[in-house]
């Protein structure tokens, strides 16, 4: 690659963004919902954010980064600092314009995504509530997988053609029946028809009221946050050790920290490799899922018919964790024993890598098998591209 891509790609860290889509389809696979157009709206809009906060990273650290690490894009000449800055501000908006396209409850979980972005960059990085602020962003990240997933698969696109309907036995609505013709031409009004007719405002009332009211509306919009926040919450809890850890990457000398992150790590794979149980207020998947898929929100509720049974689904979500344990534990013990810079960078990059594991797991725990598998096929890719361009 030409000298001005390879700086590029060194600011952005492009190698880590293999562990961004798994925060948007582990979202969806929390919900019961299959990926869709709202998915890969998310995934887009989640990669422009953490591209925007790498940028505006290496800017706002130009000066640290001219003494602990002076190779760095910035530092070295390679990329000003008038560019990164910009990149940062053009990659922000472009994210919260995706995530606009996929709907309101989206865009506004993607504004909070941006602003603690923004904010861990500019000030709390350096503080004691950095690795809380990057945890909350990528639990807001898979916040927004779940919400951008649901918002557009329950606002399917209509056409102008309004239809009047009214509540009925099976499906809760009934079709007026049109009038048939009758002679010359004319249309024969039979007895139903002349009731639609004298009761067509009773019926399109009727038809309003079936619809969700805006409170109701509001509660069904907070249910795919409510089934999310079990995988958001695991999510960060594994991004809050891991940047604890890498606080101390340029200088080392922390056990307590990659330790601490040791702990965690471990009790973080017990927890994912449990079943997972439902919520009786979720909306039932919609649209099936993809092959493999098995979601199941409501406890104790009878399996569908088409359920795969037997132990695979239970030996895949241990296997995803075992992946995930194989690939963060090991580098973090090595920087407990020895906590010197180049093994503390070590084990930051595993654990940025971990998240692609960790994600497949907590898509196979909520039933979507195939895409856990989806996610896991990132993991070469991540390996292969983090040899030329480091995560960290």
């Amino acid at each position: 690659m030409t000298a001005t891509v390879r700086a590029w790609a060194e600011l952005l860290r492009i190698s880590a963004l293999f562990t961004v889509p798994g925060d948007a389809l582990a979202g969806a696979a929390a919900i019961g919902l299959r990926p869709g157009r709202g998915t890969a709206l998310a995934v887009g809009a989640s990669l422009c954010l953490y591209e925007a906060g790498m940028a505006l990273n290496d800017w706002a650290d130009r000066d640290e980064d001219a003494v602990d690490r002076p190779h760095r894009p910035i530092p070295s000449g390679r990329i000003t600092p008038g560019a990164a800055l910009t990149a940062a501000g053009a990659l922000t908006a472009a994210g919260l314009t995706l995530a606009a396209r996929a709907g309101r409850p989206a865009l506004t979980v993607a504004t909070g995504l941006a602003a603690t972005v923004w904010a861990y960059d500019l000030h709390l990085k350096h503080t004691q509530a950095g690795p809380a602020a990057m945890a909350t962003a990528r639990a807001l990240d898979l916040l927004l997988g779940a919400t951008a997933t649901c918002g557009a698969g329950a606002n399917p696109e209509h056409s102008g053609t309004r239809t009047v309907t009214a509540p009925g036995p099976a499906t809760g609505l009934v079709r007026a029946p049109a009038p048939t013709p009758g002679p010359a031409g004319k249309p024969r009004r039979g007895p139903i028809a002349r009731l639609v007719g004298r009761g067509g405002r009773a019926m399109a009332k009727a038809a309003a009221d079936a619809q969700p009211r805006q409170g109701e509306r509001s509660r069904q919009a907070a249910l795919p946050l409510r089934a999310a926040l079990p995988a958001a919450a695991l999510l960060g809890a594994h991004t809050y050790a891991v940047t604890a850890v890498s606080r101390h990457e340029a200088q080392g000398g922390s056990t307590v920290a990659p330790l601490s992150a040791l702990a965690a790590v471990i009790a973080l794979g017990a927890t994912a490799a449990r079943e997972q149980r439902g919520y009786r207020d979720v909306p039932p998947a919609l649209g099936g899922g993809a092959a493999g898929d098995n979601h199941r929100l409501v406890p104790g509720a009878p399996a569908p018919a088409n359920t795969p049974t037997g132990p695979s689904p239970r030996l895949l979500v241990t296997a995803l964790t075992g992946a995930y344990l194989r690939t963060v534990t090991e580098p973090l013990l090595h920087a407990t024993l020895n906590p010197s810079p180049p093994l503390t960078q070590r084990a930051v990059g595993s654990g940025i890598r971990a998240m692609i594991p960790l994600q497949a797991a907590l898509a196979a725990r909520a039933g979507a098998a195939g895409t856990g598998l989806a996610v896991m096929g990132l993991v070469p890719l991540a390996r292969t591209l983090a040899r030329k361009v480091s995560p960290t």
